[in-house]
């Protein structure tokens, strides 16, 4: 969107019996509102700066009115508490007014973004039962009963969410193969929002969504202030030495193969932030998309035998706790350099929750490249 002046042309109705298509569901007063129905001129004031993120954009409009706009083009129009609900923009955009409470939320990977941002509250559905959760504000506010599961993404409680007024539904992508979901849930008035924070290639890109989330609740200086602290961390690691060793991210399947991941995931890039090189660097087809590959093991030895260092994806299975566990899935491994050397790490359960922590995740494998024993680690661990 130009940076220039920009005007969205809207009409303007009375907020009394329209709450339906702005998916609001809890009548609020219209106190605030403009009498009567006229045309009137949105006027834009500025956009969102990112220095990452590629899959959202935000704008600011006179009036408090801001304009989200995600990956495929949806657009969502937020109207500040009072104001007047817009019945239709140039935009095409899905109207949400303030305050918006009672949201589903199945894209597991906002709800450390949330909680950041002091605002569970406005959370009471989740598409993750108590045990799913690694975050500890969300397990427990589940097991308060303050927090409700809602059922998965392609079976909803409808039931339970329409008692709840929900107000929102923030799903991940997995929901394109359940698209009769989404038209329920619109069908009953309820807005879908798709989390594509998973699609960005700069590992930064993915914290970076946590100012989309704070435009969207009224979070935003908390949202830049969580961001710029992670940014920070980043700066530090990158202003310090290269190593230019090998690390080789994997994961054993049920059957055997070795699941990595591909040069264009977001994980051989943290391996780069750290000042490393990820083993897998030739994986695949040049500009294959997708974030994971699985191989036979022949191949993962062949390529991986010489890895300065192995880690091991325990988000997946529910981890390993030693070398002999590991050892449990292929003997093979014993073989590899990185075995004999002891340098083989695990990640921590929780790593693909804590969508706010990758710079803490980055300086972990930096200290790991480095042989840092007195480093104190978050989210890697040693495996003996």
């Amino acid at each position: 969107m130009n940076r220039g002046k920009k005007v969205i042309a809207v009409y303007l109705l009375l907020l009394t019996g329209l709450l339906g298509l702005c998916g609001c569901s809890a009548p609020s007063s219209a106190s605030g509102s403009r009498k009567g129905t006229e045309d009137i001129e949105l006027i834009y004031e500025g956009s969102m700066e990112l220095r990452y993120a590629e899959n959202f954009s935000v704008d600011y409009y006179r009036g408090g009115y801001v304009l989200l706009t995600l990956k495929e083009g949806e657009k969502f129009l937020i109207v500040p508490e009072g104001e007047a609900v817009l019945e239709k923009t140039k935009e095409d955009a899905v109207v949400l007014r303030r305050p918006l409470n009672n949201l589903y939320l199945v894209a597991s990977a906002a709800m450390n973004m949330v909680c950041e941002l002091d605002a569970l509250d406005t959370v009471t559905l989740s598409g993750q039962k108590a045990d799913g959760w690694y975050i500890e504000e969300a397990r427990q506010a589940m097991e308060s009963g303050k927090l409700l599961y809602a059922g998965k993404y392609n079976k909803p409680d409808y039931e339970l969410i329409l008692s709840r007024n929900c107000s929102l539904a923030i799903e991940n992508k997995m929901i394109s193969h359940a698209p009769e979901v989404i038209e329920k849930l619109e069908g009953f008035g309820i807005p879908v929002m798709i989390d594509y924070s998973s699609y960005e290639s700069h590992p930064m890109g993915r914290v970076e969504w946590i100012k989309f989330y704070g435009a969207l609740l009224g979070k935003t200086e908390q949202a830049e202030k969580a961001f710029e602290k992670q940014a920070a961390v980043l700066e530090q690691v990158m202003a310090e030495e290269t190593t230019g060793k090998s690390v080789a991210f994997f994961f054993i399947t049920a059957n055997g193969m070795v699941q990595v991941r591909t040069p264009s995931d977001y994980v051989p890039k943290m391996i780069e932030l750290a000042g490393g090189r990820y083993i897998f660097e030739e994986l695949g087809e040049k500009g294959e998309s997708g974030s994971t590959m699985n191989i036979q093991m022949e191949e993962f030895y062949s390529t991986a035998k010489d890895a300065d260092f192995l880690i091991y994806n325990s988000t997946i299975d529910g981890g390993i706790a030693s070398l002999e566990e590991l050892l449990e899935k292929s003997g093979l491994l014993g073989d590899f350099k990185a075995f004999r050397e002891g340098n083989v790490w695990c990640t921590t359960n929780d790593m693909y929750q804590q969508s706010m922590s990758i710079g803490y995740l980055i300086e972990d494998i930096h200290n790991m490249l480095l042989g840092d024993e007195t480093a104190e680690m978050k989210y890697l661990f040693r495996l003996e």
